[in-house]
């Protein structure tokens, strides 16, 4: 346990002391009494920026702590003797060396394969078919959405504000700039579309699909797309679908791959037998010079 108390002097302003007790085992409670002693007293989150500006604080805090935490490592290491150090500083550049060697095409293709998905503007989706943003995350399935928005622990439900309309969501917390706006990548059923608040840390939202045979790229208009080439369901979600729906999922998947591989999809292939089976029917026609799409 420590106790924390600050009282800073500025010149032509109000000074108001601030005690607070830090619990070693909770200190996010703590910083989150530190910003509600900061929201009272000033006008730091009555600006637009101030989330963006907080960030850039707990970036900075986290990477000095990862620098002095490097340095202190570096400290740590002994010190080989000069014969010593030489022999293996060689052996490194050796197995560096044979470590490229063997592996080869594989980076060089890995490589190839993050520059096309660069250049379409494509990125990969996360475990959940969806993408992780930098203050929220988003799943999906056919059939609806998942977002998750983490808020500062200890949140009660009175002070989230969410709405969730056909083709819009707006979603924050009472007094604050909205944490995710904007028009969503297709409609919804509202009446089947809700939110709660887990854990009193977390706002949990489903949307539940209109159109529940498109794979999702985006959440809102305005963030990076999702190649939705390289989504894969889950064979248990498969199983709990009707026989009809489950024959277009599949197909779909089908296509994905055969895509992915520069080979027909079931339709061409489909095309082509029949164009196989009309031919063998006419042989009396010459199709050397016909232009086949």
């Amino acid at each position: 346990m420590a106790i924390l108390s600050e009282y800073e002097e500025q010149p032509e302003s109000v000074k108001t002391p601030f005690n607070a007790v830090l619990d070693s085992s909770d200190p996010l409670q703590f910083l989150q009494t530190a910003f509600e002693f900061v929201a009272r007293e000033t006008d730091l989150f009555k600006k637009d920026s101030v989330i963006k500006d907080v960030n850039a604080l707990v970036r900075s805090v986290k990477e000095k702590l990862d620098a002095d935490e490097r340095k202190r490592k570096e400290k740590a290491v002994p010190v080989a003797s000069n014969d010593g150090g030489v022999k293996s500083d060689n052996k490194r550049v050796k197995e560096d060396v044979s470590s490229a060697s063997q592996s080869g095409k594989e980076p060089v293709d890995q490589k190839m394969a993050e520059k096309d998905d660069d250049n379409k503007g494509l990125r990969a989706p996360n475990k959940g078919n969806g993408l992780d943003m930098e203050n929220y995350s988003w799943v999906q399935s056919l059939q609806e959405v998942n977002v998750t928005i983490p808020v500062p622990p200890g949140t009660k439900s009175r002070f989230v504000e969410c709405e969730i309309k056909k083709n819009r969501i707006k979603v924050g917390l009472k007094g604050q700039p909205p944490i995710l706006e904007g028009e969503l990548y297709k409609s919804v059923k509202t009446d089947d579309s809700f939110w709660s608040l887990e854990d009193q840390k977390a706002i949990a939202i489903l949307l539940t699909k209109q159109d529940q045979m498109e794979w999702w790229k985006f959440l809102v208009k305005g963030e990076p797309e999702i190649d939705t080439q390289k989504v894969e369901p889950e064979n248990s979600k498969l199983a709990d679908l009707d026989p009809e729906t489950r024959s277009t999922v599949e197909k779909m998947m089908f296509d994905q791959r055969q895509k992915q591989m520069g080979k027909p999809t079931s339709d061409e292939m489909q095309k082509q037998d029949i164009l196989k089976k009309f031919m063998a029917e006419h042989p009396e026609m010459d199709f050397s010079r016909a232009k086949i799409n």
